[in-house]
């Protein structure tokens, strides 16, 4: 406390305005009301608009939805997890700044913190985070609505900050800081970039073990590896419900193995190989990490006055208002590359990329080998398909990558990865007693590699780059040769400009290092010219991907959908239960639907396998009679001029059914090519694991008997049924065996899987009463361990607060 001063405080106190000014600036649309509207966000409002009124009317968590395929658990969907008390330090690392801005300052403020913890000059670790904050990608998923990515992307370099901590000795804070930033990290609910983060600090272990062992400091090692082991269990415990539920709900979704034998090749023990694959870097596309729109950028983005298309268009005498109507909307032809679309590159700077190559030459130790290693790993990964031999080994055989889709997201790795290196190399060419032929021998090489790659594209693009794409086939059936041509030349275009800017920079850069290199400059200068670079560098291309236009009023975001006619005679059924099937949308991408009605469709990356396949085999083929079953009561369609209008299905078979006859069936392809042919009013096809369920049933029913769904809740379905004998009945609702509990009279009653995807159970004679609830023991048990394990955080950080006050005064009473 005695050393503390104003002065010492200050590039802190700074950092925090500067984030704040640039959060504000970037995003002013904020301060005039305005909120941001994401696609993503929208689907969430529809697929959640039953989870939220649920818990809105009652309080309760549902923790299942009909809204979506059928019905499914809302565990990735929408639930509230009040057993992690830990959460609401997010809203205090985001000084409880608005969406999106909160995301925009968790990106500076924990890039900040590991900078801090490697050493780094508070005021370089200013330039640091801004050079990791701004990288493309990560704008980009903000206009997606990609939220609960960008947030746990942004507390990656937290985490690691704490584990480096940790390894230094700082046994203590490092333990503490690691468990609650991983605590922050899982409660994002972001799988996939926390696996992402997993593999980052698994190389990184291995690197420091090495060095432990090289260096002779093995014990050590070992004590930090067992608190963090420690703190990794605090901070799985502390969200151990949304952990579990998704782990065990995982085994039931398309991230788990199928039941099916057919297309084995492409099959895997989670995710299919194209489906994971279908995102996948070209190799060649690689190039965008240094020049931005190498490949064209988005495949959504408007075409320039100035572009090559305008001046082909005005060669041959297209009318001027045609001209000005063709430019003024995003057109797909610019982006050439290899994936089915992108809403634009991975850009990580120029600037980024030669102080990277910087690092390789003059950054020593075990570190630089550790960014090097997760950069390589993260690039060729990302490469999918165009690299099947690397990626089908991972899909392979380590575990737990197969439950990922769209490779191209791990190239977040490098994001991380790159920045640090090139600020750590910064670091290194400021010390006070630098080697200066291996500074001068790193600056050359660097600025060498990166300087003429960028020089070459800018001259002469077309040696190298064919501005050819995928889709150009297609393009060229509805568009003249000389458009094509057109769109062509403004590809080159596009790469020979981004390529010279790019140049620019990368000169700027190096020149201004070589300035302070021959005491030209002093280094604060020097640590400002290259943070304003940074920032014009990285801020003009993110512009590009997220500006002003892509906000709107807050009742727009608000409200994202309107009913339209259709939807509003839909609504008038009061009806409690039934479900529609929208073919005016595309149903399996769709969550408008989902938002008034209960959908066949939906829209979710973690849909049940069975109902995935189900789509694909029997609904896309327009099996009425799986419609049916699955009581699809409207379908809406496009009526006279596209309007949408409803057709009422007069087959539905309703809630719920007695069936005549049941088949058994040896396994999942027996069962699902069953449905190609069948009656379901009348027949059950039920696998034959499911055999002794059926004891005493003996088939047939009575025209009499009769069940009738009377109150409906997601999570809490009401019955009453009449039967002369013992009786099969049919559920229009989706098996799923963790959680939903059957009551016959109060009495639980086991239940089973019948016509693939759909609940069904004998039931006893007579009159009763039937009930389904969903009670998984996940959330239950789930919640109390959180809520211990976030209390025991908070104990030993209090523990620590108050050790440390102890440690203080002891000292002061010493002096």
């Amino acid at each position: 406390m005695k050393n503390l001063s104003f002065k010492k405080c200050l590039p802190y106190l700074a950092a925090i305005v500067i984030f704040l000014v640039i959060t504000i600036v970037y995003l002013s649309p904020l301060l005039e009301g305005k909120q941001i509207l994401q696609s993503d966000i929208m689907n969430f409002k529809g697929m959640s608009k039953e989870i939220q009124d649920f818990r809105q009317n009652t309080g309760q968590e549902p923790l299942w939805t009909n809204s979506m395929f059928g019905g499914m658990p809302s565990y990735q969907i929408s639930t509230s997890y009040q057993g992690n008390k830990i959460g609401f330090l997010e809203k205090v690392m985001t000084l409880g700044l608005p969406h999106p801005a909160n995301i925009l300052f968790l990106y500076f403020a924990g890039f900040f913190i590991l900078l801090l913890v490697m050493g780094v000059n508070p005021w370089l670790a200013i330039a640091g985070s801004i050079g990791f904050a701004f990288s493309s990608y990560f704008f980009i998923i903000i206009d997606a609505g990609h939220n609960s990515k960008a947030f746990a992307i942004g507390f990656i370099a937290p985490v690691i900050a704490g584990i480096i901590l940790t390894m230094r000795k700082k046994y203590l804070w490092g333990g503490l800081l690691t468990a609650i930033f991983l605590s922050l990290e899982i409660k994002m609910n972001h799988p996939q970039i926390t696996y992402y983060l997993l593999m980052i600090v698994l190389v990184y272990g291995i690197f420091t073990l090495i060095d432990a062992l090289r260096n002779k400091w093995f014990k050590p090692f070992l004590t930090a590896l067992g608190v963090l082991c420690v703190a990794a269990i605090l901070a799985v415990a502390t969200n151990i419900t949304s952990l579990w539920a998704t782990w065990e709900y995982g085994k039931y979704t398309i991230r788990a193995k199928s039941e099916l034998t057919d297309d084995q090749h492409n099959k895997t023990s989670g995710l299919d190989k194209d489906y994971v694959t279908g995102w996948s870097y070209g190799i060649g596309e690689t190039m965008t990490l240094l020049i931005p729109d190498f490949y064209g950028g988005s495949s959504s983005a408007k075409v320039g006055q100035h572009s090559a298309i305008v001046k082909a268009m005005e060669q041959n005498n297209i009318p001027k208002e045609t001209i000005d109507s063709f430019t003024s909307q995003p057109l797909p032809f610019l982006y050439w590359g290899g994936q089915p679309f992108t809403s634009g590159p991975v850009y990580v700077g120029a600037i980024i990329v030669f102080l990277f190559f910087l690092g390789l030459f003059i950054v020593r130790g075990p570190t630089k080998w550790w960014l090097l290693t997760v950069t390589i790993l993260s690039i060729v990964l990302a490469w999918g398909h165009n690299f099947m031999a690397v990626t089908d080994f991972f899909l392979t055989y380590i575990p737990g990558y197969n439950k990922f889709r769209a490779v191209t997201m791990i190239l977040v790795i490098a994001e991380f990865a790159m920045p640090l290196l090139g600020i750590l190399a910064l670091k290194e060419f400021f010390n006070e007693n630098p080697d200066r032929k291996i500074l001068m021998r790193g600056v050359k090489y660097a600025a060498g590699i990166t300087g003429i790659l960028a020089l070459v594209f800018a001259l002469i693009p077309g040696a190298f780059l064919s501005f050819n794409g995928p889709n150009d086939a297609r393009f060229a059936q509805q568009l003249p040769d000389w458009l094509m041509q057109g769109i062509h030349d403004e590809r080159l275009r596009l790469v020979k400009l981004d390529a010279l800017r790019s140049l620019v920079f990368i000169l700027l850069a190096a020149g201004t290092l070589l300035l302070f290199y021959y005491n030209k400059l002093k280094k604060g200068y020097v640590i400002a010219m290259l943070t304003i670079f940074l920032l014009a560098d990285m801020y003009t291309i993110d512009r590009r991907y997220l500006n002003d236009d892509n906000f709107t009023s807050k009742t727009k975001v608000d409200k994202p959908f309107t009913p339209s006619p259709a939807d509003e005679l839909i609504l008038k059924d009061k009806d409690p239960d039934f479900r529609v099937f929208n073919l005016t949308v595309n149903p399996f991408m769709d969550a408008s639907t989902s938002y008034f009605h209960k959908s066949i469709g939906g829209y979710h990356g973690a849909k049940l396998r069975r109902y995935q396949e189900l789509i694909d085999k029997q609904i896309s083929k327009n099996n009425m009679a799986v419609l049916n079953m699955l009581n699809t009561k409207y379908f809406i369609v496009p009526g006279e001029n596209q309007v949408p209008t409803v057709q009422v299905n007069v087959g539905a078979l309703g809630n719920a059914w007695f069936v005549t006859h049941y088949q058994l069936v040896d396994n999942a392809d027996q069962e699902i090519s069953a449905m190609d042919h069948f009656n379901p009013a009348d027949t059950a096809i039920i696998d034959k694991k499911f055999a002794s369920l059926l004891s005493g049933y003996q088939g047939g029913r009575d025209s009499l008997d009769e069940i009738t769904l009377t109150k409906y809740q997601p999570n809490h379905l009401w019955y009453k049924y009449k039967a002369t004998g013992k009786s099969l009945a049919v559920f229009s609702e989706i098996y799923y065996p963790k959680g939903w509990n059957a009551y016959v009279d109060g009495t639980l009653t086991p239940h089973f899987r019948a016509n693939y995807v759909l609940r069904a159970m004998v039931l006893p004679a007579g009159q009763h009463e039937l009930e389904f609830r969903f009670e998984p023991a996940v959330y239950k048990v789930g919640e109390k361990i959180s809520l211990a394990s976030s209390i025991l955080l908070w104990v030993l950080v209090a523990g620590a607060g108050c050790y440390e006050l102890f440690r203080a005064m002891k000292a002061r009473k010493k002096e």
